[in-house]
């Protein structure tokens, strides 16, 4: 009969047992299909939008070659020359590092969930922090030189008020992640706003200030070093100027400049956070035997504090006298200013500048997509524990680091002189600088792992594949996800800022707006900048919530 039939059928499954075990069907595994799937669609379209295929890959590469063999050998400007414009590109970074700091402390107050206030502003604060983070800095260089005219100002300023967004951001979410009941107290005992900030809030966030202001001022001395291109001041005047009158080789040797000038940079970061990390010996007391604890006292770290502060101090207001910022300056911008603010509205949209936002976005996409590949390898190759040969990995490691020494916009330049002006040499660019960026992040990551799965399977006879793919690409997964999706957002700043020079997007339409003083059309660029990368930060912390 069925019914028995049914029985015996059963019967016989629950003797066979429970059968392979196969992980649950959850969101995180349809996230992460649903990305991969994303990247490979947005890649392909990318390849046709372009018109990138292995023979124009090949041509392409033969035109850089050549263009490369006639900047070799490097010409170096006169050194006087060069060391004024690497003091003013220090200068420019140093002060509108500053200018934000100064800038960003009220606005993260006025941003933080835990403070109270009228929520009017706190949306004001929140909607200052995500436009001035949005818009790359490059494009208020272009702004700024328009209104106060060629030279640092427009630079510093520039700086100043890209930075703002990040600085304000992570301050805001240190006040909210502080603990709110000394704060609580002091209201309680009728302290003022002002009064509960200044004495009890701010001393608590103060390291995370610091931390976050020496972190941005790193990032500036970066974007510092190409503002000359569009005439704000800077080593990148220099550049410009020798592309411009096609002196290859002067061009080569101002680009091996601001090589050596950030990767200097780069060992300064890292040799001050890791002396910023160091702990405490074990065992030490707060205060040194026989201090009151009511006496703080001189001690050798509180006097090295002081005189850094002080030092920061007077460096600070030396870049701000060397911008020559004057009242006068300042009165004779005014009517630049006003033309361009009372030109902005209404934004005047069109389809020319979709179709750009769009390119950008394809470009971006892209070449993280690829880029994400090709970091994935070269962490392979390098990070410690994985890597197959010493030799090897140390020769890939110094190749991401002078990789990601070179800015994008000077990779857009060279691609630009080489391959025309469109977005293939954007493509380019990004596809580089993608890579060298996704290396680094991946060889932290996988470095960071932890080592015993991976050493058990070899220790019991796994190849070196089969380790990796069950000790430690499961550990390595969250990582390669948030890491590739934040390399996707710095894509799309920076496929932005490649248009002003040619390199395909939306950037070539304002730099040309401006030029004209169609300040509506720049106006209808900056928000369709803004809504786009939005949006694509609120979908990378939609995809973060589900897989990280």
């Amino acid at each position: 009969m069925p019914t028995s039939t049914g029985q015996a059928v059963r019967a016989e499954r629950k003797a066979a047992g429970p059968g392979p075990l196969r992980p649950p069907l959850g969101a995180r595994t349809v996230v992460a299909a649903g990305l991969l799937a994303a990247a490979a669609a947005v890649t392909c379209v990318t390849f046709w939008w372009i018109g990138l295929s292995p023979l124009t890959l090949a041509a392409g590469l033969g035109d850089t070659r050549r263009l490369l063999e006639r900047m070799l050998p490097p010409e170096f400007p006169a050194a006087g020359d060069i060391v004024s414009l690497v003091v003013e590109t220090l200068l420019i970074a140093v002060a509108g590092t500053g200018l934000a700091a100064l800038a960003s402390v009220p606005l993260a107050f006025a941003a933080a969930h835990t403070r109270p206030g009228r929520g009017a502003a706190r949306r004001i604060a929140r909607l200052v922090i995500v436009l001035t983070r949005a818009v790359p800095t490059l494009v208020f260089a272009i702004l700024f030189v328009r209104a106060f005219g060629l030279g640092p100002l427009a630079g510093a300023l520039a700086v100043a008020v890209h930075s703002v967004g990040m600085i304000a951001k992570l301050l805001a979410d240190a006040i909210e992640e502080a603990d709110p009941v000394p704060a609580e107290a002091v209201r309680a005992c009728g302290a003022r706003e002002s009064q509960v900030a200044l004495s009890n809030v701010l001393p608590r966030v103060l390291p995370a200030l610091v931390a976050v202001v020496l972190y941005r001022l790193d990032i500036n001395i970066r974007a510092s070093a190409v503002l000359g291109v569009v005439g704000a001041g800077g080593i990148g005047v220099a550049l410009q100027t020798a592309l411009g009158s096609l002196a290859y080789r002067r061009a080569a040797g101002v680009i091996c400049v601001i090589i050596v000038l950030i990767l200097l940079l780069e060992l300064l970061s890292v040799a001050i956070r890791r002396r910023g990390g160091q702990d405490r010996p074990a065992g030490s007391a707060a205060l040194p035997a026989g201090r009151r604890a009511h006496d703080v006292g001189w001690d050798r770290d509180r006097v090295l504090r002081f005189a850094g502060s002080g030092t920061a101090a007077a460096v600070f207001l030396a870049s701000l006298w060397s911008l020559d910022l004057s009242l006068d300056r300042l009165a004779g911008a005014w009517p630049n200013v006003r033309a361009m603010l009372t030109g902005m509205w209404p934004p005047a949209f069109s389809g020319e500048i979709l179709m750009g936002v769009l390119e950008s976005l394809l470009m971006a996409l892209g070449a993280a997509s690829v880029g994400a590949v090709g970091g994935l390898a070269a962490a392979l190759l390098t990070a410690t524990g994985v890597a197959p040969w010493r030799p090897l990995a140390a020769v890939v490691r110094a190749l991401v680091v002078v990789m990601r020494g070179i800015p994008d916009l000077v990779y857009a330049l060279l691609f630009v002189a080489a391959l025309g002006l469109g977005p293939f040499a954007g493509f380019l660019a990004l596809w580089i600088s993608c890579t060298a960026l996704a290396a680094k992040f991946f060889t932290d990551a996988l470095e960071r792992l932890d080592p015993v799965p991976h050493e058990a399977l070899t220790s019991v006879g796994a190849s070196r594949p089969q380790a990796f793919t069950a000790g430690i690409w499961p550990q390595f997964v969250p990582s390669f996800t948030g890491n590739g999706l934040f390399v996707a957002d710095l894509a799309l700043r920076e496929s932005i800022v490649l248009g002003i020079v040619g390199a395909g997007g939306v950037g070539y339409l304002m730099q040309e707006s401006i030029a004209t003083l169609r300040y509506d059309v720049t106006c209808a660029i900056v928000i369709a900048i803004a809504v786009v990368v939005y949006g694509i930060e609120a979908l990378a912390r939609l995809a973060r919530r589900h897989l990280l």
